[in-house]
């Protein structure tokens, strides 16, 4: 149905508007379209209906609860998205909207029928897995610690109250010492002596491990430190790396006395600074305003969840695994619309610790498949977090009692200026030039998204506070940083996973690989490489499911094509470029460590496999390092590395392209208290996909708010101008 209650046309059975008691619980214009607040309560409410009725559960505990796609031929047709180049679209057909949740160690999926939503299946987990960590688990593992008598009394030995004591709650990582059917995580203990004071500048010597199911601390470690003095330099307090078993003395099998927190401040908030700064702190003056405005509004619309601008349309979605998930992504190429991609998001984040000695190597995080990038997300501030002309959509997820949280401004959509698109000038007396701004879209929580000329750029941008921990007074290590007095910054990564949907002209897509290579066979002096620069491009089509390493030695990249549809010069496949050069970055681990196990799809750069969808749903194949992550401690059945094992073929199929880029943290003293932004990227960038330079179309005005910085007469080129003076 329609927003007025009509049904979509041509679509029968389609309902994108359905009414219980005068209350809309859906009411969706895309397919795609994220579960709305009311539909949550819907779900949750159905499901505890049938938990009532069906089971002998008391107490309901809801941990996510989220749409599960329709299949992607019937979202395409539903749109008018032709599946080949110069075909025409299916013919619609019923789409019933669906969603999934995890509760109580169950998996449900539950679909809407007519008007109420019914719960298709309902299965407990196999033993051992575990839906990610919910924010309120999170929590409530301070609030457990806080109120453990043990805890207390170890703080208090070191001159920290009960009332002091804060702490993040992490995933257990790995430890085999606890069976994996236990829901567990690890607190990093810290103190905070004041209101909003930076409690990460206090860190405590041990670690409760705490039990979320029991809601109880089941035992407390207490990390090994590099304080033995010998010949060769200090080392590590205990004679091996590994977990001592749990019916030791946890201090005494450290190695080490307590160490005090150290107490001096180091605060980022400006007013604190003030107070606490040695020599005091004062904002600088000499920063004159910087404003960004749009007198004449922004260039783009939106529709619901339907972004367009400058050619380009897409599906913008809140996830709360994901964060921000874009479908349906195409460009109209002059009236011919063009399927780019199906659906792009950040399906992993996983961040390994480098430091071996117990229990440093149990902080491996999967922020993505442990926590949720959706629901660590936090609320954008107008003016500070996003600059110009703005706008923001929410996110929801939900929580342990089934009602959903709403977070009001999640993802924040503007436009901002990014330097010259292009530009040429002739030199010769009497010479034209031209030049063309280049605009960007962005869509923030961690992408930026379309440009002019015809590219895609996903931007992760790293900032925060390091996870730091006590070290004692001249203790050094050498797997991190004092980047202050008794806090130790332990080196880790930050490594991303990228999962392309691609739909490149059609769904029959192909990976090439291609390596540029000196010219072989050909030393200098020979005849076909007389002065010896000759170089080219050796190109490999990937043919069956598998992972490709990158070789900077050889340059190499890839790109997605439709080989039914090539360039009418270059004689090339219609196609796009991914670009990771500057983020290629390899896992430093052990290929059998703890952390390669579980993050198994790390230590190939690019992966392609075939989509495989369900019966009656989408993909199949999300997430690569498995559907539930926290606990795991081998590689999971569902993982990419399982999937390429079959060796499909994917040469003109219906393709996944999963890309790890990162960076390898070794912090600095400038890290402290706050980490400046450091930036990763990765483009899509058309290859033989337009007839020429899309962006010639773009036009160029001086723009009459520029002026001399020192009010003298700029003077130079007319070049903004597409006519001589």
């Amino acid at each position: 149905m329609s927003a007025d209650g009509s049904k979509a046309p041509g679509i029968p059975g389609m309902q994108t508007t359905v009414e219980t008691n005068g209350k809309v619980l859906t009411s969706f214009k895309h397919p795609l379209d994220p579960l709305a607040p009311e539909e949550i309560v819907a779900v949750t409410t159905e499901i505890r209906s049938y938990i009532t009725k069906n089971t002998e559960i008391k107490a309901v505990k809801f941990i996510t609860c989220y749409l599960l796609p329709a299949p992607k031929r019937a979202v395409l047709a539903y749109l008018g998205i032709p599946l080949e180049p110069g075909a025409k679209p299916e013919d619609p057909v019923p789409i019933v909207r669906r969603a999934e949740s995890d509760v109580n160690g169950y998996n449900v999926t539950i679909a809407l029928e007519g008007t109420q939503w019914r719960v298709e299946n309902f299965k407990p987990l196999e033993k051992g897995l575990h839906p990610q960590i919910s924010p309120e688990e999170l929590m409530e593992c301070e609030a457990i610690i806080k109120a453990d008598a043990r805890v207390q009394q170890l703080a208090k030995e070191v001159g920290i109250s009960a009332d002091q004591l804060v702490c993040d709650g992490w995933s257990i990582g790995y430890d085999e010492r606890f069976p994996q059917t236990q829901r567990v995580q690890q607190a990093f203990v810290y103190a905070r002596l004041g209101e909003h004071e930076n409690l990460y500048a206090h860190p405590l010597d041990f670690i409760p491990i705490v039990d979320s199911t029991r809601q109880k601390v089941i035992h407390i470690d207490f990390a090994s430190a590099y304080t033995k003095k010998t010949e060769k330099g200090q080392e590590l307090s205990v004679e091996g790396t590994e977990a001592p078993p749990l019916d030791q003395d946890p201090l005494v099998s450290s190695g080490r006395d307590r160490i005090p927190p150290p107490m001096r401040p180091f605060d980022f908030l400006p007013d604190l600074m003030e107070k606490s700064e040695e020599g005091g702190y004062k904002q600088r003056t000499d920063l004159k305003p910087l404003h960004v405005v749009q007198p004449e509004g922004v260039s783009f619309k939106l529709d619901g969840h339907v972004l367009e601008w400058q050619n380009w349309k897409m599906h913008i979605a809140f996830s709360q695994r994901e964060g921000i998930a874009l479908s349906t992504v195409t460009y109209n190429d002059h009236g011919e619309v063009r399927p780019v991609f199906y659906r792009l998001s950040l399906a992993e984040m996983v961040v390994p610790y480098g430091a071996p000695e117990f229990p440093q190597p149990r902080k491996m995080a999967f922020d993505s498949g442990e926590y949720g990038m959706g629901t660590m997300a936090c609320e954008l501030s107008l003016g500070c977090d996003c600059l110009g002309t703005i706008h923001y959509m929410p996110g929801s997820y939900v929580t342990h009692s089934g009602k959903a949280f709403v977070i009001k401004n999640v993802i924040c959509i503007h436009e901002e200026d990014s330097g010259v698109l292009w530009k040429h000038s002739d030199y010769r007396v009497g010479g034209r030039g031209h030049t063309v701004r280049r605009r960007r879209l962005v869509v923030s929580m961690v992408c930026t998204l379309a440009n002019y000329d015809g590219s895609i750029e996903f931007e992760v941008r790293l900032t925060g506070i390091l996870q730091v921990g006590v070290a004692a007074d001249d203790e050094k290590s050498a797997y991190g940083t004092l980047i202050a007095p008794n806090i130790l910054a332990h080196y880790h990564q930050h490594l991303f996973c990228l999962r392309v949907d691609p739909m490149i002209d059609g769904l029959k897509n192909t990976v090439i690989e291609s390596d540029i290579m000196v010219l072989p066979d050909a030393p200098t002096g020979s005849v076909s490489n007389h002065a010896g620069n000759g170089f080219l491009t050796k190109e490999t089509v990937v043919e069956s499911e598998s992972g490709r390493q990158y070789d900077y030695s050889k340059e190499r990249r890839w790109r997605i094509v439709n080989s039914a549809r090539t360039h009418y010069s270059s004689g090339k496949p219609s196609g796009y470029s991914i670009g990771l050069k500057g983020g290629a970055t390899p896992m430093m681990v052990r290929p059998d460590s703890w952390a390669a196990k579980r993050a198994s799809f790390l230590p190939n750069t690019v992966w392609v496999c075939k989509d495989v969808e369900g019966k009656d749903s989408g993909s199949e194949r999300m997430w690569p390092s498995g559907k539930y992550v926290p606990m795991t401690r081998d590689e999971p059945k569902d993982s990419i590395g399982k999937w390429v094992e079959g060796k499909r073929n994917v040469v003109d199929e219906d393709l996944l392209v999963y890309i790890n880029v990162g960076t390898t943290h070794i912090p600095r003293p400038e890290d402290w208290p706050v980490m400046p932004v450091e930036h990763v990227n990765v483009t899509f960038k058309p290859n033989s996909f337009f007839k020429a330079n899309p962006s010639m179309d773009v036009p160029t005005k001086k723009d009459a708010l520029s002026v001399s910085a020192f009010g003298k007469s700029a003077g130079g080129s007319s070049c903004c101008k597409n006519s001589s003076t």
